[in-house]
């Protein structure tokens, strides 16, 4: 990711580089997550779509700030920050190493730039970040649902993340902290098969090109807003099914186990949703998503290199 290396990194230094660039970026996109999540939340599984509280995106951001202040608007901030650290550090973490390796499975020499590798690397690096930190994301889309002003969806109130991961525990134990996954990891994947290759594509063409030079900031925010609106047009649907899986209320089953009560699994959400809403259905916060994907992509992939850059002159020095 960064330019001329003295030597690799290895996979610690690069999670933790990943995870402090992701850190960085959430704390300035949070608040459109938040308003993605309920705008996904409003008229789940109503016919036409149902009733909408936040007409759009700047809407959200009116209302909220009015009813709950900047409080409201950053809600899930904690969980999100241990989330990125976990999600980001190993899927930037762990990319070149996953990338490196398939082309040394092919023959291919570790320095190539191959699509379907590094599709491959993309996916399988977010997924095992979207394992590795589901109890997370789970608390964080609970909480940011959570409004005692303007409610949608089924509200889960906890204290604070603690209090949540205790709560939940104690109802569902293992199960419950990892209710979702299997929605995360495609959500996931999604995502991340298609962020960092197309980061690395434009970056290689703007540099090959003599558009721009290497290691540059402007070079960094173009490849990272390219990758931004590829990362929003693929993951969206998957993102929705996500957010109301982790959302959905439980019942209990008759083996004794609580269940999610309107999903079986991500397919089956996304089923139910096209029936109930169309394709529109898929697509409920598309603008915050965007609002969030965008300054959230070009942070962290920024950041990420320029923290990269400066490490290795750290370390080099």
């Amino acid at each position: 990711m960064a330019g001329t290396q003295s030597r690799p990194l290895t996979t610690t230094e690069g999670f933790l580089c990943g995870g402090v660039a992701a850190c960085i970026a959430v704390t300035v996109s949070n608040p459109a997550e938040v308003g993605k999540t309920r705008m996904q939340l409003q008229g789940e599984l109503a016919r036409g779509g149902g009733e909408k509280v936040y007409k759009h995106a700047l809407d959200f951001f009116s209302k909220t700030w009015r009813n709950e202040g900047i409080r409201g608007l950053q809600r899930g901030l904690g969980p999100a920050y241990v989330y990125q650290m976990l999600l980001n550090g190993s899927r930037l973490g762990f990319y070149e190493p996953f990338r490196r390796t398939i082309n040394r499975v092919i023959g291919r020499p570790v320095t190539d730039q191959i699509p379907l590798t590094s599709v491959a690397a993309g996916a399988a690096s977010g997924a095992f970040g979207a394992a590795l930190g589901n109890p997370l994301f789970l608390v964080k889309a609970r909480m940011q649902a959570y409004s005692p002003a303007l409610p949608v969806g089924t509200q889960h109130f906890y204290k604070n993340s603690f209090d949540a991961l205790s709560t939940i525990w104690k109802s569902e134990k293992v199960r419950g902290l990892y209710r979702g996954v299997d929605a995360a990891i495609l959500r996931t994947a999604m995502g991340s098969s298609v962020q960092l290759p197309t980061y690395n594509w434009t970056k290689n063409q703007l540099v090959t090109r003599g558009i721009l030079p290497a290691n540059n900031v402007w070079t960094y925010l173009a490849s990272s807003s390219i990758s931004g609106v590829c990362v929003c047009l693929v993951m969206q649907p998957a993102d929705t099914a996500l957010t109301r899986m982790y959302n959905q209320p439980t019942a209990m089953g008759p083996d004794g186990k609580l269940r999610g009560s309107l999903y079986k699994n991500p397919i089956d959400c996304l089923w139910k949703t096209f029936k109930a809403e169309g394709v529109y259905g898929w697509y409920k916060g598309s603008t915050a998503q965007f609002l969030r994907i965008a300054p959230h992509t070009i942070i962290t992939l920024t950041a990420n290199d320029i923290i990269l850059t400066a490490y290795q002159r750290l370390v080099s020095s």
